[in-house]
């Protein structure tokens, strides 16, 4: 995710509610509420940096709005970073579920 486009964040912000869903299933909320934690801390931070609305759709559609030559390459890198942390949570998440894909 190092080199991931402005759209490709776009795209794994847009799809973490559906992961999340396919992630944890039937899995009650306590067995994985310290990732679920995690993931909303890292949504608020990317809205932090986007000054945008903690939804995941909210963080994509703020991706979207920046043109390619307009980013802050610190935001851009810790947006990345961020996507990576969120995929560690969501691939935790799936490990105690059973039945995850």
């Amino acid at each position: 995710m190092s080199s991931a486009s402005p759209s490709d964040l776009a795209v794994t912000f847009r799809s973490v509610p559906r992961r999340m869903r396919q992630a944890q299933g039937d899995v009650p909320n306590e067995l994985v509420s310290s990732h679920t934690r995690s993931i909303q801390a890292h949504l608020s931070e990317a809205s932090r940096l986007l000054r945008t609305g903690t939804d995941p759709a909210q963080i994509a559609d703020s991706i979207d709005d920046v043109p390619a030559d307009s980013w802050d390459e610190s935001v851009l890198s810790r947006l990345r970073t961020i996507a990576l942390e969120l995929g560690a949570d969501l691939r935790a998440i799936a490990a105690a579920n059973p039945d995850a894909d």
